[in-house]
């Protein structure tokens, strides 16, 4: 009896302290959000010093993204899978432009596909996770009324992590100047 509760305990310890309750990284690093972060934290809070904006008020959103409003909207928030109609230029935050929806914007910058329609973005509130746009759009939106203009700041974990994009180096925060042209 002795035997088998002692075998018993053995085997519900070994069971106990050899669960890993992380997923498999796969032999990379995981990728470290809360890090991430912080450091965002310190470039945006840098950069919110010397960037000049003008605005009615600012919004810093507990995830860390910042909503500097320039012209308030009079209609609603959007909410999860309401379609938002906007204009936008992203940067880094060195200034450089690495995409917009405005073709002048892009021929000034360089950037000019013929192949490309420059046309009003429509994207779907939604996850990233879900097929919608980068987390921090999401956020974004979601304390913006329709007709509004703004900035998003947007770090690194709420937009493209630590993954390049077409201009954009791994963990870039980035800056949104957006136009709020509606939603349905």
């Amino acid at each position: 009896m002795i035997r088998s509760t002692i075998g018993i305990l053995l085997l519900l310890s070994i069971t106990l302290f050899s669960c890993d309750t992380e997923p498999p990284n796969f032999g990379g690093p995981r990728y470290d959000e809360a890090g991430n972060l912080a450091l965002d934290r310190v470039k945006i809070e840098e950069y919110l010093e010397t960037a000049d904006y003008d605005s009615l008020y600012r919004i810093h959103d507990p995830s860390g993204v910042v909503i500097i409003v320039q012209e308030e909207g009079t209609g609603s928030r959007p909410t999860s899978n309401n379609t938002v109609y906007i204009n936008y230029v992203g940067k880094l935050l060195d200034e450089t432009v690495f995409d917009t929806n405005i073709e002048s914007v892009a021929i000034e910058n360089d950037l000019h596909d013929e192949e490309r329609e420059y046309r009003i973005y429509p994207f779907a509130l939604i996850p990233a996770q879900q097929g919608g746009p980068i987390t921090g759009f999401s956020i974004g939106f979601s304390r913006l009324r329709s007709g509004s203009e703004a900035v998003l700041i947007i770090p690194s974990p709420y937009a493209y992590r630590d993954q390049e994009s077409e201009g954009i180096p791994a963990n870039s925060v980035l800056v949104f100047e957006v136009d709020f042209l509606g939603m349905d």
